[in-house]
């Protein structure tokens, strides 16, 4: 065997594996990172400052004003010319109930009544000309009061089987029918008066102090995407001990897209807290993600970080976690900037 031929030929083939991996400085050079490029900011600091919690508690529009319209006497109803919607004036009928035995009584009390007045007006005569005394006419003035009164009361009666509007509205309910029984309490028909609108909202106890006639809330109505200022109307002074919460009205203004029974937000404010404010520029949203850019004070570049913020005050925006007082954010041209790079500060 020829061992100066192998050797030869494995260094040959070595060389072949060898020579391709090998690269000269310049290839090196050309993979090395590129540096971005620094961009010109506008930073904040971040402060404390009082700011009050608010509260969101819901509601629902009702009418200001509003009436269950029921039944004073028993009866059949004979006319009921209103339907649910129909719009209504004050002093319109509503209902008409049958009561023949309350019309009788009226002719009955009406009979008496006139009688009484007769044999007054005959004893009176009687006692000018001496033929009666002044105590046969005391007692028959007597009973023509009492007469007048029955008569009142029959009318009063009477006039039960006629219901009328109370006030200009709508329709908004409507339980009974012609032909139907009416008895005493039975609610027939509710109507509303949709001009004048209010919020009622039942608010937990530890806000109650919070409150007052003549505070002004905010108001949001989802369904008609409207934000409202209301007027606190009515404060209850005490809170239900079950719910442990009290009724509160709040007056807003009627608009077209405002319907009864709607939901309703009412935003309240708390207690001053002590928390972190920073200007709601500085926020850049990722998806759900929440993030700023705060300045590396000895590298001067821009260090993203998550944050967590809460409640917005105009163009600030209040900051729960993430940050520290007295961090320096960039507030303005961070829409697209990277973690690590460098940063010219033009306002600090």
């Amino acid at each position: 065997m020829n061992w100066n031929k192998l050797v030869t030929g494995a260094l040959l083939l070595g060389g072949v594996a060898i020579f391709p991996g090998c690269k000269g400085p310049e290839e090196h050079a050309g993979a090395e990172v590129q540096i971005l490029p620094a961009v010109a900011v506008e930073v904040e600091e971040v402060r404390e400052d009082v700011a009050r919690s608010r509260v969101e508690v819901v509601g629902t529009l009702e009418a200001v004003e509003r009436a269950s319209i029921s039944a004073r006497i028993s009866g059949q109803i004979i006319e009921l010319p209103v339907v649910l919607g129909s719009k209504v004036k004050a002093g319109d009928l509503l209902v008409k109930i049958s009561a023949g035995e309350i019309s009788a009584k009226v002719l009955q009390a009406e009979a008496q009544l006139s009688q009484a007045r007769r044999n007054l007006a005959r004893e009176n005569k009687l006692l000018k000309q001496g033929a009666s005394t002044q105590e046969t006419v005391k007692t028959l003035k007597d009973v023509t009061r009492i007469a007048e009164a029955a008569y009142k009361e029959a009318q009063t009666m009477l006039d039960y089987t006629t219901i009328v509007a109370p006030f200009t509205g709508t329709v908004t309910r409507k339980i009974a029918n012609i032909g139907d029984m009416a008895s005493p309490g039975m609610v027939l028909l509710q109507i509303e008066n949709g001009e004048d609108l209010q919020v009622l909202a039942q608010v937990p106890e530890a806000l109650l102090l919070s409150v007052a006639v003549g505070d002004t809330l905010s108001v949001e109505v989802p369904s008609a995407k409207l934000i409202l200022i209301g007027e606190v109307a009515e404060v209850a002074p005490a809170a239900d001990p079950m719910s442990r919460t009290a009724p509160v009205k709040i007056d807003i203004a009627s608009g077209p897209d405002l319907r009864v029974g709607q939901f309703a937000r009412i935003s309240i404010e708390g207690s001053e807290e002590t928390t972190l404010m920073l200007s709601r520029s500085a926020i850049v949203r990722r998806g759900q993600m929440e993030m700023v850019f705060v300045v590396d004070r000895e590298e001067q570049v821009a260090r993203m970080r998550l944050i967590r913020t809460g409640t917005v005050y105009g163009d600030e925006i209040e900051i729960i976690s993430g940050l520290e007082p007295g961090e320096l954010v960039v507030v303005a041209n961070n829409e697209k900037l990277q973690d690590g790079q460098p940063l010219d500060i033009t306002d600090q």
